[in-house]
């Protein structure tokens, strides 16, 4: 498996970052990777919701197959990647300076398919490539949230 984590500092408490972060069918608006995302389950928050994310990097586009396995409003978002990458990741919500700003991080272990490499290919492309999607990720995010 490859690990792979960022965070951002937002200017914003967490309630403002988890009223963005909490509905799942919006990462799309601050996700560059993620096309579009369908749910499996009638339910869409919480622990059990089950859906499909069409992620596309580059010239790599796959199905992720995700369930939510924790889910602690304003404090924690953690799924289990079920699909061709398996794995899990967690998004924590912290509160900084006296509860005014928010650090937000993103934890990812991941395993990917021979075909996208294995473990080699997921640690060059997770280090390197996803990493600095990801970043871009946190950086709209940020946006989003600090733009009301």
């Amino acid at each position: 498996m490859t690990a792979l984590t960022v965070s951002v500092d937002i200017d914003a408490p967490v309630a403002r970052t988890w009223e963005v972060v909490e509905p799942i069918e919006h990462h799309v608006d601050w996700m560059h990777d993620a096309v579009a995302i369908r749910f499996r389950t009638d339910q869409t928050r919480g622990v059990g919701t089950s859906f499909l994310c069409d992620t596309k990097v580059g010239p790599i586009k796959l199905t992720d197959e995700m369930e939510i396995t924790e889910w602690e409003p304003e404090r924690v978002m953690g799924v289990r990647h079920v699909g061709v990458v398996t794995g899990t990741g967690r998004f924590t919500l912290e509160p900084i300076d006296l509860g005014r700003r928010t650090r937000f991080t993103w934890t990812e272990d991941l395993r990917f398919p021979w075909w996208l490499g294995g473990p080699v290919g997921g640690l060059v492309g997770t280090k390197v490539v996803l990493r600095a999607v990801w970043r871009r990720n946190l950086r709209r995010l940020a946006q989003i949230v600090e733009a009301g």
